[in-house]
């Protein structure tokens, strides 16, 4: 993986995160909801460095190599891999040729990445869609595709599926949904997907990951028409992504399952859910009130739990985090479950 097991000394160092982050005051389960995934404000941290900084200074100085200062490994920079003039598909960690020869790239991608191509490959104009594999995400995606939607007369291949996850465990934080069930998604439904690993000692915040993203999007020979979200009624939220990822992207976002009014749409989402006949199992609880629910890892959601989340005094869609759904597509016909029948 651009890596080699070298003798290191190892210096304590310490520097403040400058990770971009969440405010504070929106909480761990709007923080989830943001989709902020591994990216947590880490306050200062002990003999490590950012290898963001340390590689980017190699690189000025027109190095090769770094050492890793949590690992002692001696790392290739950028100019090393360009010298090389292609993707060696071993995912190496500064890849500049967005890991194109990489062939397991739920597992070893390092940089946002293309994970799926859709066979009729992608319309000149794309929405990106952020996607968890959860419902909320996938019932976005079939609001984007019917009638009066932005993407109907386009179809599937006018959206790119966009998912951070820990570049360590490969998991979308908090969802307990593995890169590898979303690259399974993308490939049932033949939707494109941009893989965002996020880096817990790296430099770059996360707008400026997705601004990578965007980039490999656009790579790839399209224009980016728009950053759909799949946020359901959490005005803090919204505004968080307007200022934060709408403006520092120069993007606009938009929402296809918004309500103004806390809840009033749920009848209508839960009724597409139903018809899409994609069951969602949880895959992530967070508060002990759900148990009394029934709402429980491995669960399906139903309007049954919905309606006893709601007795439990939990949203029933789970919209303050309370909890989080695996959309399980592969399970129905690609055209049922995109609503394109």
């Amino acid at each position: 993986r651009g890596a080699v097991v070298v003798a290191a000394e190892r210096v304590p160092h310490r520097r403040a995160a400058t990770m971009e982050v969440v405010p504070n005051e929106l909480g761990m389960g709007t923080f989830v909801k943001a989709g902020l995934a591994g990216c947590a404000d880490k306050g200062d941290v002990g003999d490590i460095e950012d290898f963001d900084d340390i590689h980017n200074a190699a690189c000025v100085r027109g190095e090769k190599f770094y050492t890793d200062p949590t690992t002692g490994y001696l790392v290739m920079t950028k100019l090393n891999h360009l010298a090389r003039g292609k993707c060696c598909g071993s995912g190496c960690r500064h890849c500049p040729y967005n890991h194109v020869n990489v062939k397991d790239k739920a597992s070893r991608i390092q940089n946002p990445a293309l994970m799926h191509v859709p066979a009729t490959g992608f319309a000149k104009q794309v929405t990106v869609l952020m996607w968890s594999g959860g419902k909320d995400s996938f019932l976005a995606l079939r609001a984007m595709l019917r009638p009066g939607g932005r993407l109907h007369r386009v179809g599937p291949s006018g959206v790119i599926l966009l998912t951070t996850f820990d570049a360590s465990t490969r998991v979308v934080a908090h969802q307990d949904v593995s890169a590898r069930d979303v690259e399974r998604q993308a490939k049932h439904l033949d939707v494109g997907l941009v893989g965002v690993p996020l880096h817990r000692n790296a430099g770059a915040g996360y707008v400026a990951r997705l601004r990578g993203a965007l980039d490999v999007v656009r790579a790839a020979g399209c224009d980016v028409t728009g950053l759909a979200c799949g946020d359901l009624h959490l005005e803090h939220i919204r505004s968080w992504r307007e200022d934060a990822v709408g403006e520092g992207l120069h993007v606009s976002v938009c929402y296809p399952v918004w309500s103004d009014a806390a809840g009033a749409n749920y009848d209508a989402l839960a009724a597409d859910l139903e018809k899409s006949g994609v069951p969602c199992v949880v895959t992530a609880v967070t508060e002990d009130r759900c148990a009394d629910a029934g709402i429980v890892v491995g669960a399906v959601y139903t309007p049954a739990l919905a309606a006893a989340a709601v007795a439990a005094g939990v949203d029933a869609f789970g919209e303050n985090g309370e909890f989080h759904t695996l959309a399980r597509v592969w399970e129905v016909d690609r055209a049922r479950a995109l609503g394109i029948e």
